[in-house]
């Protein structure tokens, strides 16, 4: 009997193997860019003919119902669907940029261009290419496509309506634009590479040049140089905080999970009796994140990645979103914040606001996602006062950092600034 209970068992689990195998040798590419509607030769196309071009962001998320099933739904649609796009060229980028070196990211291609008037700024890839971060035992076991399909759970979008969401609450973000960027002479040696692809064109987190409503800027900086200006100038700078506190509320509210070190600059402006840093939230590719289905479920989940959350209504799991950030930034900040910040964005965000920011996307895109995002975003508005405070109480059990700031590549800071910002 026991014989019989073990074949059934190992059974199962090799048909099990095998429907998982199915699904992911259903795409077998790693990596493409995107897809431009209407136009069989690029190499014969002279793209300043065009003020704008017809593009899906990607197909290699496309997937049969079975595969749906067992990778989830996502965003494959918006990922497909073709949307209509300005194009960009460098030499002519307010006023004519060039290009200063090369970004590095574990999934994103970045080019970082300097304008006419010094002001830098980045072409961030909307394709992603998460070869990087697949484990050489994936690799091996030919389960790469699991990491490569989890893109799919991104929004190729998302940034467009973040940005409208925060001008709505005061929230600052970097202007991202969609652009199609062909291949041209100002790519120089990066034109197999960047050529003919689409990007976000966004202010970077880090220049002289102030691009911001703020007055008597001294420079905008990342949170390495944000450290190394506190050992310099102690008391005489301080944080934001309440306006921190809101872009983490503003955070939990459009599901942006991933918030380390590295997603945040700072505007310093220079005040009668010191500095002040704004914060500068970046990167906005988790916004809206959803992951569903058999595998991705198996694999992400509360007891292995808690901060990896699906957006929905509700938040389940808010201990799984503080961040090694929220405890060396935000620990010692005062709960009353906390409560005036929550009620701040529920007042400064209407359903009408928010219909609103939802309609920079084109109508394609609008008609697919919209209508279900505005909707969890509402309900998470609506309770917020609750997340809040469970966010608060949560972050005060957690202890001070003991180790260097995730997302810090300062490593070499210690003592006390290595605990937290005001220790």
């Amino acid at each position: 009997m026991f014989k019989k209970i073990l074949l059934i068992l190992l059974g199962l689990i090799l048909a099990s193997l095998i429907v998982v195998y199915l699904s992911l040798w259903e795409t077998k590419e790693t990596f493409s860019t995107c897809k431009i509607s209407g136009l069989s030769s690029l190499d014969s196309i002279d793209f300043h003919e065009h003020n704008n071009i017809e593009v899906a962001a990607s197909t290699l998320y496309k997937g049969s119902d079975f595969k749906k099933f067992m990778q989830g739904t996502q965003y494959r649609e918006a990922w497909a669907t073709p949307v209509k796009v300005p194009i960009l060229f460098l030499d002519t980028l307010k006023g004519g940029s060039k290009i200063i070196e090369e970004g590095g990211g574990k999934q994103t291609h970045s080019l970082k261009i300097e304008t006419e008037d010094k002001v830098i700024m980045t072409l961030r890839s909307v394709n992603k290419d998460p070869k990087a971060l697949i484990p050489e035992i994936a690799d091996q076991l030919g389960l790469e496509n699991v990491i490569i399909d989890g893109i799919s759970a991104q929004h190729p979008y998302a940034s467009l309506v973040v940005a409208k969401l925060s001008e709505n609450v005061g929230v600052l973000h970097t202007h991202p634009q969609l652009y199609f960027v062909p291949k041209q002479e100002s790519l120089g040696k990066f034109n197999e590479k960047y050529g003919n692809r689409l990007f976000m064109l966004e202010y970077e987190t880090k220049g002289k040049i102030n691009w911001s409503d703020y007055k008597n800027v001294k420079e905008i900086i990342d949170t390495d140089g944000l450290q190394r200006l506190k050992l310099k100038h102690k008391e005489n700078l301080k944080i934001d905080e309440p306006l921190l506190v809101r872009s983490r509320l503003f955070d939990i509210l459009i599901g942006d999970w991933d918030r380390h070190a590295k997603q945040w600059g700072w505007i310093i402006e220079q005040k009668e009796n010191g500095y002040i840093a704004h914060p500068l939230p970046s990167d906005r590719d988790n916004a809206f994140f959803k992951l569903e289905g058999v595998i991705p479920s198996l694999i992400a989940n509360e007891a292995t990645l808690p901060e990896v959350q699906t957006y929905s209504d509700s938040i389940t799991n808010i201990k799984g979103l503080i961040m090694p950030f929220d405890r060396y930034f935000l620990k010692d900040i005062d709960s009353k914040v906390f409560a005036e910040q929550s009620k701040y964005l529920q007042t400064h965000l209407s359903d009408k606001n928010i219909e609103a920011s939802f309609k920079v996307w084109p109508d394609s895109i609008y008609k697919l996602d919209a209508p279900a995002l505005m909707e969890h975003l509402k309900k998470r508005l609506e309770d917020l006062h609750i997340y809040s405070k469970l966010f608060k109480e949560e972050l005060d059990k957690l202890p001070q950092l003991n180790e260097p700031l995730k997302g810090s590549d300062d490593k070499s800071l210690q003592g006390s600034i290595m605990k937290c910002f005001e220790c």
